[in-house]
């Protein structure tokens, strides 16, 4: 099995320096950026059998347990925050459009099931909110874990997910807590927690992955 590994940032892709199967690229912040780093690759550097996002992300609120810094989450679906309609009676998804996004359902892009069945064990397992704008206020924050009911938010993640679809390919989305969300000046940082946690998951994961 050979894996891509999409990340967003150099810092995360030298998290994979472990892995031995893998072709790790770090395609660049956001959903554009992560749409179109994983459809070159894919189509110009392929074949390969499963495409995961990787990075660090910020913890929701109202979690239970929280989910402190290096906490692993494995994605169930990756989850598109934005878009939709903000109508007055509130934000309805693309479901209620009428205009889907691709072969999913509304705007949840759901993990390829054997890959989400092998690595369940290594982590958390839920929903991951990719957004446009990070949350740096509670009501935002809150907003988030409402309207998509992640876990974590990240910038990527669905649309890494949507581009490897689109290709016929596996695909999974991976965090690693970096950060709380909410208020700005009252968030909880450590990145070094977050590295070393994707460092040392990394290499499990593909370990994981060749057998299954």
């Amino acid at each position: 099995m050979r894996l891509l590994v999409v990340c967003a940032v150099d810092a995360e892709r030298a998290c994979c320096d472990g892995m031995h199967h893998t072709r790790a690229i770090a395609g660049g912040v956001g959903r554009t950026n992560a749409a179109a780093a994983t459809t070159r690759a894919l189509i110009e550097e392929g074949p390969f059998e499963a495409v995961l996002s990787v990075g660090v992300a910020g913890s929701l609120p109202g979690i239970e347990p929280a989910l402190d810094p290096g906490a692993l989450v494995i994605g169930s679906e990756s989850v598109y925050h934005e878009e939709g309609l903000l109508a007055p009676e509130g934000f309805r998804d693309m479901t209620g459009l009428g205009f889907p996004l691709g072969p999913f359902e509304g705007n949840r892009i759901p993990a390829d099931p054997g890959l989400l069945g092998s690595l369940r064990p290594l982590g958390t397992c839920g929903p991951i909110a990719t957004v446009a704008s990070c949350s740096g206020t509670d009501d935002a924050a809150l907003e988030v874990r409402r309207r998509t009911t992640a876990l974590v938010e990240a910038m990527e993640g669905a649309a890494v997910l949507h581009a490897a679809l689109l290709q016929g390919v596996p695909a999974i989305e991976l965090r690693a807590v970096s950060n709380t969300t909410g208020d700005r000046d009252q968030q909880v940082w450590d990145l070094s927690a977050a590295f070393e946690a994707l460092a040392t998951a990394l290499p499990l994961v593909e370990a994981r992955l060749l057998d299954a």
